[in-house]
Parts: structure tokens; sequence; C-alpha cells
């Protein structure tokens, strides 16, 4: 598994850029990212139970996990006029194929899905038990990069990057101190739901 496990993260970074910059379909990227996730654990076959992902020492964890997690879509809101978010974002969103119909499925398959197939790969199979910065805590936050280009200004892009990165150091050491994958995903569940509805919302309007 380990002389393969450096170029885990090459597929899921070329599944978003290939959904993004050429198919320009939100459902592609997402649905491509999780396909080749799954191909790329497949491959590595690692020892890591599947149910890892339900696991948890203590209620207190998810609790934490999911109440910090939840200020994220706050965060947003108050912060979207300091992003300097383009002007054209809905035009954007909408030739990605987030159609008003479709934004509710989208957010429902992100948010039910995506936290249990990232948080397996990212902080389970590629994770880390050590305390300090890690570079997979850097490889997670990275692809959002393209998710952000063009609809953000670089500096805040790099700004993004930076917290995203801490929420992938903060979700490793919540798993390491609980013993299981749960607090991390349902925080990061409920990361990605209040973000995506802010987005959908403010969007919208």
């Amino acid at each position: 598994m380990n002389q393969y496990k450096s170029f885990a993260p090459v597929l899921p970074y070329l599944a978003i850029g290939a959904g993004l910059f050429w198919f320009n379909n939100a459902w592609a990227a997402l649905v491509g990212f999780h396909i080749v996730i799954l191909f790329t654990v497949w491959v590595l076959r690692p020892s890591l139970p599947v149910n890892t992902l339900f696991k948890s020492r203590s209620p207190k964890w998810i609790a934490a996990s999911v109440l910090f997690c939840s200020t994220s879509g706050i965060g947003l809101y108050f912060l979207w006029p300091v992003f300097d978010v383009a002007d054209d974002l809905p035009a954007q969103l909408l030739s990605m194929g987030l159609t008003l119909a479709s934004w509710p499925w989208f957010i429902a398959y992100f948010s039910l899905i995506n936290p249990f197939v990232e948080e397996y790969f990212w902080r389970g199979v590629l994770g880390n038990d050590m305390l300090n910065l890690y570079i997979g805590d850097v490889v997670f936050a990275g692809y959002h990069s393209m998710i952000l280009w063009g609809r953000v200004r670089p500096i805040f892009i790099l700004f993004a990057v930076m917290i995203l990165v801490s929420a992938g150091w903060l979700w490793r050491q919540i798993s390491r101190e609980d013993g299981g994958l749960l607090a991390a995903s349902l925080g990061h569940m409920a990361a990605d739901f209040t973000i995506l509805t802010t987005i959908y919302w403010i969007s919208a309007l």
C-alpha cells in the first residue's frame, strides 16, 4: 500500500479539475471526486475498517465538533462582502448545472455523502496521529483552491485554504482523541451543509 499512498491524492485533484474546468459541471466534479476516491481506496486496500466512520468514544466530541463546525456557514455569511465574491457567481453556478431545482439535491448529496467519503480518505486512509501540522492537512485543503478559482480574489483563496488546513488538522485531532471518525464526519457534515446553504441562499437573492 505504501508505494501508492504518496500518489493517492493525484486522482481526486484530477477529478475536481476535470469536472470544473473541462466539463464545467458541479455534479461531474463531485461525483467524479467520489468515484476516484473509492477507486483509490480499493487500490490501496487499507486495513482501516469502514465502520470506523461510525465510531466515537464520547458524545461530547460529536456535540463539540458539530456545534463548532456549524459556525462555518454563519462566518461565510458575514464575511461574504469582505471576500469580494464575483458578481456573476449566480450565473457561474447556473452554468455548472446548479439550477434552483437541482440545488437542494446537490446540497443533500454533498452534505450526507461527501463528509464520510472525505473523512475516511483524508483522515482515515491518509491520516496521521501526529499533533503537529501534517502534509495531509495541506493536501486536503489544496484542492478547494480550484473550486474557488475565478469566484473570489486570489488573496481570499489563500485565506480559505489556510482555514481549511486548520479544519483538516482539527478533524484529525478530534479523530485521534475520539478513537473514530464519526465526530469529525458529523462536524464536516455541519460545515458542508451550512456553507452550501449560505451560498444557495445568497446566490438565489
